[in-house]
C-alpha cells in the first residue's frame, strides 16, 4: 500500500492510530528523553571560544595533523584543554581557553618553533570573554521575546490551552536537543544558537499544522453524542501525520547529508556544529507535534465544563447501544445501525445534515401500496 494511499484512508478515518489514547505512554517516553537529557546539561557544554573567550591560532603548514598540533599545543599550555580542528582549506585550527593564563605572543613562539614554521605565518586571534558573555545574554533575550511572542499568538489565534501545549513542546524540543549537544561533547559556537532557534521555529509549524486540523474537526463538537474531544483531536492528529511524516522526512535529508556526509565523511568539523543542532530538532519537533503537543492539548481540553458534560453523555450513548445490541443478540435479531441525521455525521461537520439513511433505503423502490 502506497503512502499516499495511507494518507488518504488516515484522512478518512478507515485507519487510525490512538496518539492521544496512549498519552501517558509518549509522556514515559518524553520523560525518559529529557531526564537523560537534563544528566548531560549536568554534566556541562561544551562551549566554544567565542563564548568562554581565548586565543585561536590557525597555521598552514602542509603535513600537520591535527594530533600532532595537539600534542604539541598541550606540552605548550601544561594541560590536555587545547582543541584542535582542520578547516576545509587545510589549515590546522588550535583554541586555547582563556583559564590557560599563557599570552598569546608566548605561545606563538613556542609553536612556531615546535612545528618548523615563522611566527608571520601563525596567525593568533585573541578573544575576550566578555564578548560571549554579551552573545550568550541577546541569545538567551532572544530565546525569551521568542517565547513570549508564541504563547501570545497562539492563545489570540487558537485558545490558551493550544498556547500551553504548543509552549510545552517548544521547551521539550530544545532541552532534548541542547542535553544531546552536551552528550556529544560537540562545541556551542554561534552557529549552534542559530540552528537552536530554526528548529524551534520549525516544531511551532508543525504543532500549528496540526492544531489547525483540530480546531476544524472541534468546531460543533458539543453539539453531537458520539466523539470526545479527545478521539476528534486524535482524528485531526491522523489527517496531518502524513504530512508531518513527509515535511520532516524532506527536511531531514539536507541535514543529514551536511551532518554525516559533509561533517563526517568529509571532514569539515565546522558544518557539525549546526547540522546537528538542525537534525536533533527536526526529529524532536516532528515527535512533540504529534506525541506531545496533542495529547497534551486533550488532556487539558477534557478538564473543561462542556467537555465533561460531553464525554458524560457519550459514554452514555455507549451504553445504551451496546445494552440494546445485547438484548436484540439475545432475542437473535440485528443490531439496528441507524444513526440519526446530526449524530451521524463526522466531528467538526455537525452543523451539516445529511438525509436519514432510513428514508435513503426507500428510495426508488415500489411502496407496495395498489
Amino acid at each position: 500500500m502506497s503512502l499516499r494511499n495511507i494518507g488518504h484512508r488516515l484522512y478518512q478515518g478507515e485507519v487510525s492510530f490512538d496518539f492521544v489514547g496512549k498519552r501517558k505512554i509518549w509522556y514515559s517516553i518524553s520523560a525518559v528523553i529529557v531526564l537523560v537529557a537534563a544528566v548531560g546539561l549536568a554534566m556541562g557544554l561544551h562551549l566554544g571560544i567565542e563564548f568562554k573567550g581565548g586565543s585561536v591560532y590557525t597555521v598552514h603548514k602542509p603535513g600537520l595533523s591535527a594530533s600532532q598540533a595537539k600534542e604539541t599545543a598541550d606540552k605548550i599550555i601544561g594541560s590536555k584543554t587545547a582543541l584542535v580542528q582542520t578547516t576545509d582549506k587545510g589549515d590546522v585550527r588550535v583554541q586555547v581557553s582563556a583559564q590557560e593564563s599563557i599570552p598569546a605572543t608566548t605561545f606563538t613562539k613556542e609553536f612556531s618553533q615546535a612545528i618548523g614554521v615563522q611566527e608571520k605565518d601563525i596567525n593568533a586571534q585573541v578573544i575576550g570573554p566578555s564578548w560571549g558573555a554579551d552573545i550568550s545574554k541577546k541569545a538567551l533575550t532572544g530565546l525569551i521575546v521568542f517565547m513570549v511572542l508564541v504563547t501570545v499568538y497562539m492563545a489570540i489565534a487558537f485558545e490558551w490551552r493550544m498556547a500551553v501545549a504548543a509552549l510545552v513542546a517548544l521547551i521539550h524540543d530544545l532541552l532534548i536537543t541542547i542535553g544531546v549537544y552536551a552528550l556529544v561533547g560537540f562545541e556551542v559556537t554561534p552557529g549552534t544558537v542559530i540552528g537552536f532557534l530554526t528548529i524551534l521555529g520549525y516544531s511551532l509549524y508543525d504543532t500549528v499544522v496540526v492544531f489547525d486540523t483540530v480546531k476544524e474537526n472541534t468546531r460543533g463538537l458539543t453539539k453531537q453524542s458520539r466523539r470526545t474531544y479527545s478521539e476528534a483531536a486524535n482524528h485531526g492528529l491522523n489527517q496531518t501525520l502524513v504530512r508531518s511524516i513527509n515535511t520532516t522526512v524532506v527536511a531531514l535529508l539536507p541535514v543529514s547529508a551536511l551532518l554525516f556526509i559533509g561533517g563526517g565523511l568529509l571532514g569539515a568539523g565546522t558544518l557539525n556544529d549546526i547540522s546537528l543542532a538542525l537534525f536533533i530538532g527536526l526529529a524532536a519537533g516532528a515527535y512533540s507535534s504529534i506525541c506531545v503537543a496533542t495529547p497534551l492539548l486533550a488532556q487539558l481540553k477534557e478538564q473543561a465544563p462542556d467537555m465533561k458534560a460531553l464525554a458524560k453523555r457519550v459514554a452514555q450513548r455507549r451504553a445504551s447501544e451496546a445494552k440494546a445490541a445485547a438484548e436484540a443478540a439475545a432475542r437473535g435479531e440485528e443490531p439496528d445501525s441507524g444513526q440519526d441525521a446530526e449524530d451521524g455525521v463526522p466531528a467538526g461537520m455537525v452543523g451539516q445534515r445529511n438525509q436519514p439513511t432510513s428514508r435513503a433505503r426507500g428510495k426508488g423502490r415500489p411502496s407496495g401500496k395498489r
